[in-house]
């Protein structure tokens, strides 16, 4: 399936020569957009797998417009500039984006830089997703261990004794067990709150 891509230029006969050059090497193109703010919103409804930036662009510049779509982990970005300044590439490096591309480049310049760019979005999405998994279990066994101790300490039982009641309760009332650890929790607060 060919990827889908979104264009963002202030310069309509760049974004043309885009769109044909992309059409050309079997992508999709999803959107155009000619200014920063237009990027943002577009890549929101559209969902592109990548979104190609210019940085000099009204309202928004293209680091900026990158940095939302980065930080709302919507599509990677490659930025188009025709400054290779050290500043510059250090806050592209610093807005999350993908790839960088030095105008004026050669069409043939846009493929390699793409597909590695996409796969390397990939690989960050599966990591991201597997540290986010890696944090909930973590939260959720530091709230079980939490709700169990209070439950030691208010009722008196083993720490088993205490694990097995969250696991009773979370069966009977068809809840998660974090669930149940995070009542047991704000029970605990409150009651403690009117002493």
């Amino acid at each position: 399936m060919a990827a889908r891509l979104l264009i963002a230029d202030d310069e309509a006969l760049i974004r043309f020569h885009l769109r044909e050059v992309l059409l050309a090497l079997g992508y999709l193109i999803v959107g155009e957009a000619a200014d920063g703010q237009q990027a943002i919103a577009l890549t929101r409804q559209m969902r592109p797998d990548l979104v190609l930036l210019d940085y000099k662009m009204p309202h928004l510049d293209g680091i900026e417009a990158a940095t939302v779509l980065h930080n709302e982990g919507l599509a990677p970005v490659i930025l188009l500039t025709a400054s290779a300044s050290r500043e510059l590439a250090e806050r592209a490096r610093a807005a999350g984006v993908f790839g960088y591309l030095i105008k004026p480049f050669r069409d043939g310049e846009l493929l390699p830089l793409i597909e590695v760019v996409l796969a390397r979005w990939q690989a960050y999405q599966a990591r991201r997703k597997e540290m986010l998994a890696l944090r909930e279990r973590l939260e959720t066994r530091q709230e079980i261990e939490h709700a169990k101790h209070v439950l030691m300490e208010q009722h008196g039982l083993t720490e088993g004794e205490a694990f097995r009641r969250i696991q009773q309760l979370a069966m009977r009332n068809r809840k998660t067990m974090r669930e149940v650890a995070q009542a047991i929790l704000l029970t605990h607060q409150l009651s403690s709150g009117q002493r």
